[in-house]
């Protein structure tokens, strides 16, 4: 039982990244324990999250989760998805400048400093090419592969700088894998994913073989991404070329 309640702890830290958010929560938490009066209002955003928080480290909870769910050991992490941390210390910060409004204030404004690092400084974040808030070259590749109005859906596969985008403007593209497989800090193992993330270059057979067994229809490549050997050899069909990236349908692949 220790084991497992270590397993949840080490998740509940994996979730927080840094610890300052999570450090952040329980004072927000415990602050709103004490000081909120309104019981309804302590009910929903204080007791019912801290009910929530206990039961996610009780060792029975992960095991009756990973016996009920196929894929329970990966996505316990989930059930924190159940509490709003963001509302909970928005709220805490709200109630403390309410009653001490000066020292609220300076607290407040500490901790927004010493929070982390600003978040349009990530790698995923650029300026706004459209009006959905991603790539211009997301758009225009799905739109050429979408299917139309009554179709069935399709499957292709992307390079890692695409994953995160595609679904937020289509629903009707699946794909082998999802962000979670380009996260560091997931270890999880995928053929398709190995293959087009190879270091040096794509070895164009592997690929194909590991994108027909995942039943993809299209393969998404740079135009500067380097090929060992060559995908139409292999039996695909060059469709496009956009905004510098190869689109490959694969005739096989229904």
């Amino acid at each position: 039982m220790y084991g497992i309640f270590m397993e949840c702890w080490v998740t509940f830290k994996l979730y927080g990244g840094n610890g300052f958010l999570l450090a952040l929560f329980v004072a927000s938490l415990i602050y709103l324990l004490i000081m909120e009066k309104e019981l309804y209002k302590k009910l929903v955003i204080a007791i019912a999250p801290f009910i929530i928080l206990i039961g996610f480290f009780i060792p029975v909870t992960k095991i009756v989760f990973v016996a009920v769910f196929e894929d329970g050991a990966d996505t316990y992490y989930r059930i924190l998805w159940m509490i709003q941390m963001g509302v909970i210390i928005a709220y805490a910060a709200c109630k403390l400048i309410e009653r001490h409004k000066r020292i609220g204030l300076v607290i407040t404004a500490i901790v927004v400093m010493l929070s982390g690092s600003l978040v349009y400084n990530n790698q995923y974040v650029s300026k706004a090419e459209n009006l959905y808030h991603i790539p211009q070259s997301v758009i225009d590749v799905v739109d050429a592969i979408a299917p139309l109005e009554g179709e069935s859906r399709v499957r292709a596969v992307f390079p890692s700088e695409m994953v995160h985008f595609v679904r937020q403007y289509n629903t009707n593209i699946l794909m082998p894998y999802g962000r979670d497989m380009i996260s560091s800090q997931w270890s999880y193992y995928n053929a398709v994913h190995e293959e087009m993330e190879r270091e040096g270059s794509v070895d164009a057979e592997a690929l194909v073989t590991a994108t027909r067994e995942a039943k993809c229809r299209y393969i998404i490549l740079s135009e500067d991404r380097v090929v060992d050997g060559n995908l139409i050899e292999e039996g695909l069909v060059l469709v496009d070329t956009i905004d510098g990236y190869l689109i490959y349908e694969d005739p096989e692949v229904e």
